[in-house]
């Protein structure tokens, strides 16, 4: 039975935007083996995330249901329970090297080994409170007793989050994650069926790739969104905080502004794209691995991001907002066999979709208060049209402290995003105006768009408190 369930290698990295893959029509990066997952798998190019911060979005993919549902909206919200307790009471090996992002950070939370890597940056140091992980742990050993201090830098100010790592290149965290999951291969006695979990830190702030790849994405010229004084403008009261927050907090090193230089914003966007090529690398030899250990003879191997970022875009900086570049991420999947090769899905899903899918693979009954679909009917070559709109949601934390709770919902045509408590919000139509620039919440001609997807909003979540009723008592 084993020989026929794959192995599942789900490769995730944390807050990397859809628009960073070469394969995938973004010519200025060099990933040469996303190429190839691209090129030899299937891609869903309109894969959004369901909560716009790590912890929220993590616990909803790795649970089947979408944050309200689970009550974790803001990162520091509790989760230690996931699906890979499923796969395994089915016999699944299940190992986590690197980042997952648990509240608390070692909780099993199904995993069988866990060896963590969590955030580049953790500035508390109060007893209880401080996690030393295994980046720490090597960092120790190799003589250097704390992480890089960016916020010690003469020009921390004006560095936008980017910097040159300045210790060795192997102890940089996503060389040494890719470098853990080989030697750990290396080591571990083969047993199948595997779902193995592989968190990179990056490409999340600090922006700090090695110099050498710096400076050949320094040397590109790169796409920058104009930042546009009615853009601006015309922004709820709750993304005016937010930026003026994250300017105000300096969260993970990056010393935001809200009207940077078009240089720091270049060194910004280059340092991001040239962190996301040093994974892909590690990606690379990973795989390399995987094969030279018989573990891809029969696997599903599957490749994606928590939630994107906007590097400035809109005047935002990080996450915790809607617009595109924040809740839109990669998503592929590659399986000799199993999973066609060079096909693009361009229906709406949600990340969360991915879980019902690994344990329709691997097998397992998909509880049916999941709120997650599966995705292998699209992936196997049946007619898939998407969801008819996918959601997103935040809570109050502490860059996002001016609502309690947002809530967008996108078609393939219009979005809307509502603040909790507040009269105002914003309102896209994303045919005639794709980079989202002009806010149409207070344009009568659009008041029955509004008004349509407010309801189906209403409904969507009427509908998703009686689907998991049962669930929700369980855990009372």
């Amino acid at each position: 039975m084993s020989q026929e369930r794959p192995n599942i290698i789900l490769i995730m990295t944390d807050q990397q935007r859809y628009d960073t893959i070469n394969a995938l029509g973004f010519p200025y990066m060099e990933t040469p083996v996303l190429d190839r997952l691209v090129k030899e798998g299937t891609s869903f190019t309109r894969c959004y995330i369901n909560a716009a911060s790590c912890v929220p979005a993590r616990a909803s993919l790795f649970t089947g249901y979408h944050p309200h549902t689970t009550g974790i909206l803001r990162n520091g919200d509790s989760w230690r329970h996931s699906w890979v307790e499923h796969l395994a009471a089915a016999g699944y090996r299940c190992v986590n090297l690197g980042k997952m992002h648990f509240q608390p950070f070692d909780a099993p939370g199904g995993f069988h080994e866990r060896y963590a890597i969590e955030n580049k940056e953790r500035r508390t140091k109060e007893v209880g409170k401080y996690y030393l992980d295994e980046w720490d742990r090597a960092l120790a050993a190799n003589g250097f007793r704390e992480r890089p201090d960016y916020r010690s830098w003469a020009d921390f100010d004006e560095r936008l989050g980017a910097y040159e790592w300045p210790l060795p290149a192997h102890l940089h965290s996503d060389n040494f994650t890719g470098d853990f999951v080989n030697w750990w291969l290396e080591r571990y006695e083969k047993v199948e069926p595997l779902f193995l979990q592989i968190g990179f830190p990056g490409p999340h702030p600090p922006y700090d790739p090695t110099a050498e790849l710096g400076a050949k994405y320094l040397a590109k010229e790169l796409p920058l969104d104009e930042i546009r004084d009615d853009d601006l403008a015309s922004q709820p009261a709750s993304f005016v905080a937010l930026r003026e927050k994250h300017a105000e907090r300096k969260p993970d090193s990056v010393a935001h502004r809200i009207r940077p230089s078009e240089a720091a914003r270049h060194r910004q966007r280059a340092y991001y794209f040239a962190n996301t090529e040093m994974i892909d690398t590690k990606i690379g030899e990973i795989l390399e691995g995987l094969e030279a250990r018989g573990y891809l003879d029969n696997a599903i191997v599957v490749f994606m991001s928590d939630h994107g970022d906007c590097l400035t875009d809109h005047g935002h900086s990080q996450k915790w907002n809607n617009y595109e570049q924040t809740i839109r991420v990669p998503l592929i999947f590659w399986s000799r066999g199993r999973i066609a090769g060079d096909r693009r899905q361009d229906g709406l899903v949600q990340l969360f979709d991915l879980g019902s899918t690994i344990l329709d693979y691997a097998g397992v009954t998909i509880p049916e208060s999941f709120e997650s679909i599966s995705l292998r009917p699209a992936l196997e070559g049946e007619t898939f049209e998407g969801r008819p709109f996918v959601t997103c949601e935040q809570g109050r934390d502490n860059n996002q402290n001016h609502a309690d709770l947002i809530n967008m919902i996108r078609t393939p045509h219009r979005k809307l995003v509502h603040f909790l408590g507040h009269s105002d919000g914003q309102l896209f139509d994303l045919d005639a105006d794709p980079k989202e620039y002009k806010n149409l919440w207070n344009d009568p001609g659009h008041a029955v768009v509004k008004r349509d997807l407010f309801a189906t909003l209403f409904e969507w979540r009427i509908e998703s408190g009686h689907r998991t009723r049962d669930w929700a008592a369980e855990y009372r």
